[in-house]
């Protein structure tokens, strides 16, 4: 029987940028196999337009912090020897190494180019709102420090179908690159009519030589740092049809078992839905709804119905493409999509991620390790590693769910009997303390279980016919299992 799987997004968007990630992503290594980790999503690897930026702003993807470019060698989180090193030391401990893979767009260029443009509405990018007119922009980028080293490849305006600032007339705005073939990508989120364009020089991938060394790029990445899987960024903003040539070209590289989850930030189910069927369902997804659900009831307190947490929801409908989290770097507090879930109701979202049949879910480093910046946020790993205990010791088997109770809900684990003494039974409370009884076998008679997590230290003995009540603390979550030897 295999364990569990659970991915760590090992970084956050106020990381120290003392160039030390690397480090301490080796030192941390071995602690978070042990608590059950075993799957490391990284940040982008590749230099950005500065040695403090997050790793979004791409500047050049064959820099992995090798090359003296954009203020020094190292990237954010560290030198490539050091990503390499770090890379080592999580695949001695068997955990598999994700990387954040950035293709949407590039920031940073060495020069600037005249072209014509045309301006567009922002709100409705399928309109134009000038005649075509020349610019001076930021898109040639020729890595003058890395000398052609990987590969040759120079980006110019024609590889490019749009761009956010003209330096002639120092003005800001959304300008389509005008040319033979140059147009918005179809098969993008249709919010603003077409939301191809992001930021930056937007990168057109209906550019034949664009594909080409894009996924030649991609498979040079995984080779190079011989990683077990990709994290796409921004993927609703580029052409589904090259996501998939994409998907396909990497997997045609590194084998079927490379993984891919991508980052299609839409919460309607209805285009996650489509877009999984556009790319033949070669990679998973990020779940979006679900994230909003676990803000909109951490907001809500007892006025949401907890009945309802998985309605509308891709690991819902999708569970075996789905990538469940609770909280990322766009949602913590004062970055682009904050929408973060409240302290009081973020171990209970945990618990709706970790302890549940469906999805693979994805812990937070700004949850587990706390938020650095001006304003911290204290860390909540005492509360997230007795879930992560469970999940790995306890969450087996069948599932049944006892979703009876706007405010209280509970489900049960049966275990599998090739992990000995697994299964579990979880409550929620989102309202007043109670409880739910709950049916766990006839096997489990007479066994006393106590709630892993802590929050309450009574015990609870299974009854002859294998039913009994597990109570539960108001606003709270407890996991009630059999204490195995190692449980605290």
């Amino acid at each position: 029987m295999e364990r569990n799987h659970t991915i760590m997004q090992f970084f956050e968007w106020q990381v120290e940028p003392d160039g030390r990630h690397w480090e301490r992503l080796q030192e941390q290594a071995p602690e978070l196999k042990r608590q059950g980790i075993d799957a490391i999503w990284l940040p982008p690897v590749t230099k950005s337009n500065s040695l403090t930026d997050t790793g979004y702003s791409v500047y050049d993807l064959y820099d992995l912090g090798e090359f003296d470019q954009k203020g020094g060698v190292r990237t954010k989180y560290g030198t490539k020897q050091q990503l390499q090193e770090a890379i080592a030391a999580c695949k001695e401990q068997g955990l598999a190494v994700y990387v954040d893979v950035v293709m949407n767009h590039k920031a940073g260029a060495d020069e600037k180019e005249t072209f014509q443009v045309v301006e567009v509405n922002p709100e409705n990018r399928t309109e134009d709102i000038s005649e075509p007119f020349d610019i001076e922009g930021w898109t040639r980028f020729i890595f003058p420090g890395r000398g052609g080293a990987y590969s040759e490849f120079q980006w110019s305006f024609e590889h490019f179908n749009g761009t956010d600032y003209d330096a002639k007339e120092d003005r800001s705005g959304i300008f389509r690159i005008v040319g033979e073939n140059k147009h918005w990508n179809e098969h993008v989120d249709l919010e603003f009519g077409n939301y191809d364009y992001l930021m930056y020089a937007n990168i057109d991938y209906s550019h034949p030589v664009v594909q080409e060394e894009m996924i030649a790029w991609g498979q040079w990445l995984a080779r190079t740092l011989d990683c077990d899987g990709f994290r796409l960024d921004a993927i609703k903003h580029i052409n589904h049809e090259f996501i998939r040539a994409f998907t396909a070209a990497i997997a045609r590289e590194r084998g079927e078992n490379f993984y891919i989850v991508g980052e299609f930030w839409n919460p309607e189910l209805s285009a996650c839905q489509q877009f999984l069927d556009t790319v033949d369902y070669a990679i998973d997804l990020f779940d979006v709804s679900l994230h909003y659900k676990l803000h909109e009831a951490s907001q809500a307190g007892r006025d949401f119905d907890l009945r309802t947490i998985f309605d509308d929801t891709l690991v819902q409908t999708h569970p075996t493409h789905t990538v469940t989290f609770v909280d990322n770097h766009d949602s913590q507090p004062h970055e682009a999509l904050e929408s973060w879930v409240k302290d009081g109701f973020k171990q209970s979202a945990y618990a709706l991620i970790l302890l549940r049949e469906e999805g693979y879910p994805c812990v937070f480093y700004g949850d587990y390790y706390g938020i650095g910046g001006e304003q911290p946020i204290e860390g909540k790993k005492a509360a997230i590693d007795p879930l992560l205990y469970a999940r790995y010791h306890k969450a087996y088997g069948e599932q049944d769910d006892y979703f009876d109770h706007p405010n209280t809900i509970g489900w049960v684990r049966h275990g599998h009997p090739d992990i000995g003494q697994s299964g579990c039974a979880v409550v929620l409370s989102n309202g007043e303390a109670g409880d739910k009884r709950m049916h766990v076998g006839e096997q489990r008679a007479s066994e006393s279980w106590a709630d892993l997590t802590g929050n309450r230290e009574d015990r609870v003995t299974i009854g002859e016919d294998g039913w009994a009540v597990f109570p539960v603390n108001g606003g709270s979550v407890s996991v009630w299992a059999l204490p195995g030897q190692d449980a605290s």
